[in-house]
């Protein structure tokens, strides 16, 4: 069995880089995420971020690639931010991210 082990440190915005994630709702967005990543065997290491982004650090395994991970975690969460209906227009993230290894 291979070992992989490969970081990630992934960046994103709210669309428009509007600042919507004010500091409660960012902390249960943050949680949710993390609790859907765990669902989906995506390992994340730290995620954080202020009004306008969110940043985690990400450990990819050898089945799985960043665009696939950043569409799970970007879609599912803010499909979840407009169910919970925590701001009063519909909740997007840019359709961007930026990626980078660490080491």
């Amino acid at each position: 069995m291979p070992f992989i082990k490969i970081w990630i440190h992934a960046v994103w915005a709210t669309k428009n880089r509007a600042p919507l994630l004010e500091k409660s709702l960012r902390k249960s967005v943050i949680s949710h995420i993390r609790e859907n990543a765990k669902a989906k065997n995506i390992y994340i290491d730290s995620i954080d971020g202020y009004v306008d982004h969110l940043h985690c650090l990400i450990s990819l395994k050898g089945e799985q690639n960043i665009s696939r991970i950043m569409q799970l975690i970007k879609g599912e969460s803010s499909f979840w931010i407009n169910q919970q209906k925590r701001i009063p227009d519909r909740f997007a993230w840019q359709t961007e991210f930026f990626s980078v290894s660490v080491g």
